[in-house]
Formats: C-alpha cells, structure tokens, sequence
C-alpha cells in the first residue's frame, strides 16, 4: 500500500479543490483501494501519541471565519478503532506511548483531503495526532513504526504543509503572487526527499528559508512521519500549484504508479 503527505492548504480546498483537488482524485484512482486508512493531521497535536477509536467519527470544523458552506459539510466515513488499537501497539513495540480517544472525530487536515479521493466516505478510518513540541527526529520514527501497516492494505495519510506562514493569509488571494522563498523551499524540500537527505531533512530549520517557510512546526511534522513510513520506497512529487502565495500545495506519494 502507499504512503502520502498531501499539503491540505486552507479548509477553502473543500470547496474550491482546483488543481490540487483534480490531481487528489486523480491520485485516489491510480493507487490500489485501501482497506482503511491512518491518517495523520496537523491539526491534532497532543502531548503524546493519541489515536481514535470512535466507531462513528465526527467531522470536526476546526476554523472560524470561512464561508457559512464550509460548516455544512459532513464526511460520515466509518472509523477505524481495530486499526487504531494495533497502530497503538506497534507504536508500542517502538518505544512510544500511545493513549486512545473514544471520541475524536476527522478535523479537516483529513476530511478536506479525504473527501476529494473518496467522495462516498466509505472506507474506514482513524486519525494519528503528532507532538508538536517534539520535533522531526521523533516523528520519522513514528513513520518507521508504523510502515508495517501498509502490509495489511492500510494507506497512511499524513496530512499538513508543505510551507505554512499564517502571516501572509488574511492578505492574500488565492491567486496571489508567489512569495520567493515558498518556492525556494519547497524546491529545496523536494531535492532532499528525493535523494532521502534525511540529516539535512530533520535540521530543515537551518536551511536558507526553513523558519520562514514553518515559523511553528506543526504542519509540517506529518511530512516527517511519511519519509519514515515511505523509506526505501520510490518517492514521486507532484506540484498542483500554489494558493493564496505562500502554500505550496505539493504532494508527496510513496510507491504509487504516477499519475
């Protein structure tokens, strides 16, 4: 099965998916039908790992200030909890302490995503939370914990940023000027996981845009978590487009036929 790290952009993608939204669907129909799916969002960010259980996860809107239509939309995927029981224990097995929630839902660093490669919420699924204060190092490792579900048709979705400077949105638009150094790191990016640089990847802060692309961590943790759980694979990027001038919505997809 495939590992992805889909850069989800601004909750607008639901509904204005443009380019990004076109090559999600198109990436959903090249790759094998996942039995279920673990994803791993930006925007669940806990102390230690954490993983849902819930039988019927809600869709959480997690965001203020969009568009009434936005709140509207459900996606009533079934979850997950055997997936997310044997996630905890090899992430166990590795070192790690996971703790269950009977009650989280999907917020939209899955749904938006999910919703545009399986639009009939039909395949089971339960979320993974990251640790924002512990950095890449301790989430490569959490992929490489995990990569072994993928031998039980389990497709790992880690969702979050590719450039992430909340500075620049509520200035900008859509279809506003590429700011230089979302560009300059993104290309950087993809140069360094393409050659599986990991010790340049986990110092990323250090490389010429590395702080302004990411002024906080935490979307781009997921990325960490995908390089581990795709290791050794053959890794394709994708680059839809750019929104808003300073999301880069690259897409990442591990052992995938190209699309």
């Amino acid at each position: 099965m495939t590992t992805l790290f889909i850069s989800h952009g601004a909750p607008t993608l639901a509904t204005e998916p443009g380019a990004t939204g076109k090559l999600l669907a198109r990436l959903a129909a090249s790759i094998p039908r996942p039995s279920s799916i673990l994803a791993v969002s930006a925007h669940w960010d806990t102390a230690q790992p954490q993983l849902s259980t819930a039988a019927k996860p809600q869709t959480i809107h997690d965001f203020s200030g969009f568009p009434p239509a936005l709140y509207q939309i459900q996606y009533p995927a079934p979850g997950a909890p055997e997936l997310a029981e044997k996630t905890a224990a090899v992430l166990r097995q590795a070192g790690f302490s996971p703790e269950l929630d009977a009650t989280r839902g999907l917020d939209h660093g899955a749904w938006v995503p999910l919703r545009l490669m399986y639009p009939a919420a039909d395949i089971p699924v339960t979320q993974l939370s990251i640790q924002g204060q512990a950095g890449p190092r301790t989430h490569l490792a959490m992929g490489r914990a995990i990569a072994s579900l993928q031998e039980d048709n389990v497709l790992i979705l880690c969702s979050g940023a590719v450039t992430h400077n909340l500075r620049h949105f509520f200035t900008s638009e859509r279809d506003a000027e590429v700011w230089d150094y979302v560009t300059e790191f993104a290309d950087w990016l993809g140069q360094r996981i393409a050659a599986a640089d990991l010790a340049a990847l986990v110092d990323y802060r250090n490389s010429s845009y590395g702080r302004q692309a990411h002024p906080s961590e935490d979307h781009i943790l997921p990325l960490f978590v995908a390089v581990g759980a795709g290791e050794g694979s053959t890794v394709t990027r994708h680059q839809p487009e750019n929104t808003y001038g300073f999301l880069a919505m690259d897409v990442y997809c591990w052992s995938a036929p190209r699309v």
